[in-house]
């Protein structure tokens, strides 16, 4: 909750100055996607720590985010003809709707972050020649406060991040692309990145780039979170749980 309200008013700032332009650009797109992440844990948990007082978790742990998060049913291996064995009975946890959509918005949110955040730091504006194009508080928070915020969240949370999340954040970038492309279509001249411009010769090789730089970006939240489960429970045995998810 606290990250929502402190990413909220940086997206309003954007919205009040760029008007309905706001979501022209790929970085507005995933920052509000990383709102919506947030907003979604935020809803989670809330209504976890609610039936958590109501209820108690299936597996005993106490989990807030049981009954939202995780479903509960039989095992696969529990026949209908052994009977219902009451306390005895075999109990399997797996993810929810609610639990898939905020794992499939993390997982997009994860690669995204970096790709907007490294392309702006690294590419965009140590090399940006336009005139009108100058760095100010308002646009260091919009590339910035989304991954710090989503990676001191990923040191906390215990969600997995495999790399087949990676199909979530190529077709996050493509309805992107889609998008400007439907803008064209309609009229609207001038791109926000110039290599997503079509009519030069250089853009099947731009497109090819772009899909293929998707991979160490990604491949970058990947290693974070390996190097999570890894140096964490050796820093803070005590207090680190292990994945419960695979």
């Amino acid at each position: 909750a606290f990250a929502l309200v402190c990413l909220a008013p940086v997206l309003y700032g954007v919205a009040s100055v760029d008007g309905i332009f706001t979501y022209y650009f790929y970085t507005q797109w995933t920052f509000t996607l990383v709102m919506v992440y947030f907003a979604l844990g935020t809803v989670i948990s809330a209504y976890g720590c609610y039936w958590e007082s109501q209820n108690q978790s299936p597996s005993g742990a106490g989990t807030a985010e049981a009954s939202l998060f995780l479903e509960t049913g039989l095992d696969d291996n529990d026949k209908g003809g052994r009977g219902i064995r009451g306390t005895d009975e075999t109990v399997q946890l797996k993810a929810g709707f609610w639990g898939y959509l905020m794992l499939t918005v993390y997982q997009t949110c994860g690669g995204a972050v970096i790709l907007t955040d490294i392309v702006f730091w690294c590419l965009l504006l140590p090399f940006q020649s336009d005139e009108h194009f100058h760095l100010d508080v308002l646009m260091g928070c919009i590339h910035s406060l989304n991954v710090a915020f989503l990676i001191l969240d990923t040191i906390l949370n215990n969600l997995p991040f495999p790399w087949f999340g990676f199909l979530y954040f190529v077709l996050w970038s493509c309805v992107y692309m889609v998008f400007q492309w439907a803008l064209h279509v309609g009229g609207i001249s001038g791109w926000p990145y110039e290599f997503l411009e079509l009519n030069t010769p250089w853009a099947p090789l731009w497109y090819f780039a772009i899909a293929v730089v998707h991979v160490p970006f990604y491949g970058m939240y990947v290693l974070l979170v390996k190097a999570k489960y890894s140096l964490l429970p050796k820093w803070f045995p005590g207090a680190f749980v292990s994945r419960s998810y695979p």
